[in-house]
Formats: C-alpha cells, sequence, structure tokens
C-alpha cells in the first residue's frame, strides 16, 4: 500500500496546531481543526487514505466520536461504502450494543446500532479516528465491530502517540496504521 513521503508527511504534521497545557496542565493537545480548514492538508490526508483502502474491499468505514466521523464519513464517501457512527452512550436512537473501556479515572462506554452493518455478514469494516492514545477506545470500538459480528480488517488514526503504546494492544485484534507517529 502506498505511503506518504516525507515531504507529504511533514506538510500535514506541519498543519497541526500544538496547544499547550490543553486540556489540563502538561498535555500538549494536537488541533487538528488547522489541518481540516486546510483545504490542501484535507485534500492529501483524503487522497491518500483513498489511495491506501480502495482495493481493500471494505464494507463499511466506522469512524470513532467525533473526530472520526469527519475523517470516516469522508473517506468512506470517497471509497464508496457506508459509514457507521461509534458514539458514546445514549447518544444513538436505536436499539444498541455497547463496550466499555478504562479512563484514568474510572470506566466509559461506547455504542453503535445492532444493524449497523445492515445485516451483512461478517462484513469487513475500516476503523478510523484522529488519534490513538493509550487505546482504550480504540480497543472497546475493535470489540464492538466483532460483536456486532463483523470484521475490523484496519484501524486507521491520523496521529499516534507512540510514547503512550496505546497501539501495543490493538495489534492483538487488528492491523494498524497510523498516518503521523509521534
Amino acid at each position: 500500500m502506498k505511503e506518504l513521503e516525507k515531504k507529504e508527511l511533514d506538510f500535514l504534521l506541519n498543519s497541526i496546531r500544538d496547544i499547550k497545557d490543553f486540556p489540563k496542565q502538561g498535555i500538549v493537545f494536537k488541533d487538528i481543526t488547522t489541518l481540516l480548514n486546510n483545504k490542501e492538508a484535507f485534500g492529501l490526508l483524503m487522497n491518500h487514505l483513498h489511495d491506501r483502502y480502495k482495493d481493500s474491499k471494505i464494507d463499511f468505514v466506522a469512524g470513532i466520536e467525533s473526530r472520526g466521523f469527519i475523517f470516516g464519513s469522508a473517506l468512506a464517501t470517497k471509497l464508496n461504502v457506508g459509514f457507521v457512527p461509534i458514539r458514546k452512550k445514549g447518544k444513538l436512537p436505536f436499539t444498541t450494543i455497547g463496550a466499555k473501556y478504562s479512563l484514568e479515572y474510572g470506566v466509559d462506554e461506547i455504542e453503535i446500532h445492532t444493524d449497523a452493518f445492515r445485516d451483512i455478514e461478517h462484513a469487513n469494516v475500516l476503523l478510523i479516528d484522529d488519534l490513538i492514545a493509550t487505546g482504550g477506545t480504540a480497543n472497546a470500538a475493535v470489540n464492538l465491530i466483532k460483536t456486532a459480528k463483523a470484521n475490523c480488517v484496519d484501524a486507521c488514526f491520523l496521529i499516534e502517540l507512540r510514547f503512550l503504546e496505546g497501539v501495543k494492544e490493538l495489534l492483538k485484534h487488528t492491523s494498524v496504521y497510523s498516518v503521523l507517529k509521534i
């Protein structure tokens, strides 16, 4: 599968703004809004992901709330497949299945509709989000996809924070592609 050249990777990385001490002291937040409002950067990213996945026989793209919705719906359109939102508990209107995951101080839960994959037996699903840090949400999302009797063929992230090793556990369940590794 096609990889981006260093010049392209640098362009994408430089289109993301760092916000120091957000949401709390000591955190450097990666603000992707500056990539999204840069048509060249967003176009480069979407074209790259389309080229990477266009021959992968994907039936659906599933995006994790909320920034995964942006990348996921844009990519699903380019791939001509359906988009499935993975949302926080209580946000979807129909019957759902959920998966819990650990946070620093507690537990949270994400859900999908029970009919998210439209009764396509063993649907091939690409999971996408903007960032993987510790991997808790991504692992829960892969478990949701499996519980819904679909196959997560790959988990894709714009940014991987390598020092947090979130990909390590995820690789036990699916392949992972991170555009930018920080």
